[in-house]
């Protein structure tokens, strides 16, 4: 049941990071998409007998746990990388296409390790 409101919780935050992009608020759109990938992260910690704390952390550890592979480990780097630079008001570094891939990825992300 608990799975079932998180993926619930999930689609309507990507949802509404998909709508602000849309408006044309791409720093809002990204954080809140780095949010559910943080919560996601939190979660599969939880599941993995994992340490919850900082998301590059939780990344390396669910890695070398074998959740995932290095290459997944990178992505959610670069992806954590977008949002703590629109968290920080730094749009220059990254263009809107970037958050609209941003918000592909977790949704990948969450089909394939969440759900």
């Amino acid at each position: 049941l608990k799975q079932l409101v998180q993926a619930e919780v999930f689609e309507s935050e990507i949802e509404q990071a998909e709508e602000l992009l849309k408006s044309g608020y791409k720093l809002a759109a990204a954080v809140i998409a780095g949010v559910v990938l943080e919560t996601a992260l939190r979660e599969l910690s939880a599941n993995n007998s994992v340490a919850i704390g900082k998301l590059d952390t939780m990344n390396g550890q669910l890695a070398k746990a074998g959740v995932y592979n290095k290459l997944q480990q990178k992505q959610i780097t670069a992806i954590a990388d977008i949002r703590n630079n629109a968290a920080h008001g730094k749009q220059e570094l990254f263009s809107e296409s970037d958050v609209k891939n941003m918000i592909r990825d977790i949704e990948s992300f969450l089909l394939n390790y969440v759900a």
